[in-house]
C-alpha cells in the first residue's frame, strides 16, 4: 500500500496528462485509433498501418509518451510493494521515465540498424511496428489500472503480479504473432532468431529489473 505521505497530486496530474494524450490521439486519428484498440485480436491494424509507418509517427509518439508515464506510475506500486519505501517520489518517477525511454528507443534504433545491415528492413520494420503497437496498447491498459490502484483499492502483491504477467503475455503475443508471419524465414535462421531473442528481447528486461532492484 502506498504511504499516506506520498501525495496523490502528482499521480493525478500524470494520469490526467495520459488521458489528454489519448483523447488527442482519438480526435486526430479517429479511424486509426478505433482500429488500434482491437490490435491484440485483429491482425488487420498491423497489416494496414505498417505500410505507411514512419520513424517519427505522431500517433505512436503520443501513445508512447502515455506508455512511459503510465509505466512510471505503475512502477511506484511495484517498487513500494516488492522492494522498499520510496523517499523521493519525484526523482523516482523521472528516473524510471528516462531509463525506460532510453532502453526502448535504443533497442528500436538497433533493430532498425540491423534491418539495414542485413538487408531485411521490410521484415524488421514490420516487426518493430508490431511490437511498438503492442507496447503502446499496454500503456492504454495501464491508465484504468493505475486509476483503480490509486483511488479504489490498496494494491496487493497478487494483483500486481497478475498485471506483470499480463504485460509478459502481451510481449509473448507479439513474438508468437511474428513467428507465425515469418516462420519460414525464422526456421531457416533459427540460431540468429534465438540470439536475437536473448540479446534484444530478454536482456533489456533483465537490465530494467537489475536497475529497479538496485535503486534501493
Amino acid at each position: 500500500m502506498l504511504r499516506e505521505i506520498i501525495s496523490n497530486e502528482i499521480f493525478t496530474v500524470l494520469l490526467v496528462i495520459c488521458l489528454v494524450l489519448v483523447a488527442t490521439v482519438k480526435v486526430l486519428f479517429t479511424k486509426r485509433f478505433n482500429d488500434f484498440i482491437y490490435v491484440l485480436g485483429n491482425f488487420r491494424y498491423l497489416k494496414i498501418y505498417s505500410r505507411d509507418s514512419k520513424i517519427i509517427d505522431s500517433f505512436n509518439v503520443l501513445l508512447f509518451i502515455n506508455l512511459l508515464l503510465s509505466t512510471s506510475i505503475f512502477s511506484v506500486f511495484l517498487y513500494e510493494n516488492f522492494v522498499a519505501e520510496i523517499h523521493d517520489i519525484y526523482s523516482f518517477l523521472i528516473k524510471v521515465f528516462i531509463v525506460i525511454a532510453i532502453i526502448i528507443l535504443a533497442k528500436t534504433s538497433l533493430e532498425r540498424l540491423l534491418g539495414s545491415l542485413f538487408d531485411i528492413s521490410n521484415t524488421l520494420d514490420f516487426y518493430v511496428f508490431q511490437k511498438t503497437s503492442y507496447k503502446i496498447f499496454f500503456g492504454l491498459v495501464l491508465i484504468p489500472v493505475n486509476f483503480i490502484l490509486l483511488f479504489s483499492t490498496s494494491p496487493s502483491p497478487i494483483i500486481l503480479q497478475i498485471l506483470v504477467i499480463v504485460f509478459v503475455l502481451i510481449n509473448c503475443i507479439s513474438i508468437v504473432a511474428t513467428y507465425k508471419t515469418y516462420q519460414n524465414l525464422i526456421k531457416s535462421n533459427l540460431f540468429y532468431f534465438i540470439l536475437y531473442l536473448c540479446a534484444l528481447e530478454i536482456s533489456p528486461y533483465l537490465v530494467l529489473f537489475k536497475l529497479f532492484k538496485d535503486y534501493s
